[in-house]
C-alpha cells in the first residue's frame, strides 16, 4: 500500500507543522526489515550485538457510531515477529506500534527499548494533561500529535544508533510507525500515521552512522468533506500485497458475501462500510461484523485482538492480545502476588 498524503486545508483538520521529512538520502533495498537482517554484529564503538524484532501485520479502524474499533491482525514474516497490540493512552486515546518495536542485546541478554509497550509511558511524558482542543478552528495546530512522536522519536533514536551495519530499508519503507485513533473534544473522532524513516551515512569500511528522522504525519480521518467516511486500514511491512478488508467486499468476496447471506444485519453493516457511512453504524453491529470478517479472511493461526474506545466509555477490550512469547533463554515474569520464599502462600 503506497503512502497515502490527504491534504490538510479542509476546515474539520487538524494540522501539524515543523515535521517534514527533509532531503535526506536513504538507503535503497529490500522493501521490509527481517529481524535478523538488522542484527548488528559486535563493533569497537559499541561491543554490541543487537536483535530487532517486527510488530507486523494489519491494522483495521472503523469510527461508528459512538466508538472506535481497532482490529488488528499479525502477519508473521519471521519466527518472532509480534502481533501489532493497542495500547490504551490518556485522554481518549489509543495507540499502536508498527515496524521495530522489540530491541534485544544479544551480548547482555537484555531489553532494550520494547516501543509498544513502552507507549504508555512515552505518551505520558509527552502529553502530562489530557490533549484536547476545545474550539478547534481551520489550520489549527495538533501540537499533541508532533509532541508524542518526538516523544516516541527520543525513545527509538539511542537503540537506533546502535545498528552499524547497512540495512536492507526501500526509500519510503520507516523503520517504524506509529497509528493513533482518538477522540478530541469539540472536534471528533480523529485517526493519524506517523512515519519513522531512517537516515544512514558511511563512517568508514562497512560501519554506518545510523539516525532515525523527525516523524511525518498523515491524517486519515475525518475524512475530507464529500468523502466517505469508512474503513481506514494500514499494514506493515508495505510490501503486503493482501487485499484490504474494504477491497475484499468491494469485490465480493466469497467468505465476506457468505457472512452477508447468513445475517440481513450484518449485510445492512457491509452496505455502509460500502456507501461510506460507518459512523451511522451500532457500535454492536460493527464488532460483530468485524469478527466475522476476521475470522473469515485471516491467514490460519494470525494472532487478533479487536478493541473499542467509545466516545463516553472509553478503552475496552472485545478481543484481547494473546499471552506472549516467552524469548528463548529467559524466565516469564512471575504474576503479581504470586507467593515468594519471603512471603508465601497463606493457604486457606
Amino acid at each position: 500500500m503506497r503512502l497515502q498524503i490527504p491534504s490538510f486545508n479542509s476546515d474539520f483538520r487538524r494540522t501539524i507543522r515543523g515535521l517534514t521529512l527533509g532531503t535526506i538520502a536513504i538507503v535503497i533495498g529490500h522493501t521490509f526489515i527481517p529481524a535478523r537482517a538488522m542484527a548488528q554484529q559486535p563493533s569497537e564503538a559499541s561491543g554490541e550485538e543487537v536483535i530487532v524484532n517486527l510488530a507486523a501485520g494489519r491494522v483495521i479502524i472503523a469510527v461508528v457510531k459512538d466508538a472506535i474499533l481497532i482490529a488488528t491482525v499479525e502477519n508473521p514474516v519471521e519466527a518472532d515477529t509480534h502481533p501489532p497490540i493497542p495500547t490504551p493512552l490518556v485522554g481518549r486515546r489509543v495507540g499502536i506500534m508498527l515496524g521495530a518495536v522489540d530491541w534485544f542485546s544479544v551480548t547482555s541478554q537484555q531489553t532494550l527499548a520494547r516501543l509498544d509497550q513502552d507507549l504508555s509511558k512515552i505518551h505520558a511524558r509527552s502529553i502530562p494533561q489530557d490533549p484536547r482542543l476545545v474550539q478547534p478552528q481551520e489550520g489549527a495546530e495538533a501540537t499533541d500529535i508532533q509532541a508524542i512522536g518526538m516523544g516516541v522519536l527520543e525513545r527509538l533514536n539511542p537503540v537506533a544508533a546502535m545498528l552499524h551495519n547497512k540495512m536492507n530499508l526501500g526509500t519510503d519503507e520507516p523503520l517504524a510507525e506509529l497509528i493513533l485513533a482518538d477522540y478530541i473534544e469539540g472536534y471528533g473522532p480523529e485517526v493519524w500515521q506517523g512515519v519513522f524513516l531512517v537516515s544512514q551515512e558511511l563512517q568508514r569500511g562497512d560501519y554506518w552512522a545510523t539516525r532515525v528522522l523527525r516523524p511525518h504525519f498523515f491524517q486519515f480521518y475525518p475524512p475530507e468533506k464529500g468523502q466517505p467516511r469508512t474503513l481506514v486500514e494500514f499494514r506493515y511491512p508495505r510490501d503486503d500485497k493482501t487485499p484490504t478488508l474494504l477491497d475484499l467486499l468491494r469485490a465480493g468476496d466469497p467468505r465476506l458475501v457468505k457472512i452477508r447471506e447468513a445475517d440481513p444485519k450484518l449485510s445492512q453493516v457491509a452496505d455502509l462500510f460500502l456507501h461510506g457511512q460507518s459512523n451511522k453504524i451500532p457500535t454492536a453491529d460493527a464488532i460483530q461484523f468485524l469478527r466475522a470478517a476476521l475470522d473469515a479472511t485471516s491467514p490460519p493461526n494470525s494472532r487478533q485482538t479487536l478493541s473499542g474506545l467509545g466516545e463516553r466509555t472509553g478503552f475496552e477490550w472485545v478481543l484481547p492480545p494473546p499471552r506472549e512469547r516467552v524469548r528463548p533463554g529467559t524466565k516469564p515474569k512471575r504474576p503479581e502476588g504470586a507467593p515468594t520464599l519471603v512471603k508465601p502462600d497463606p493457604g486457606p
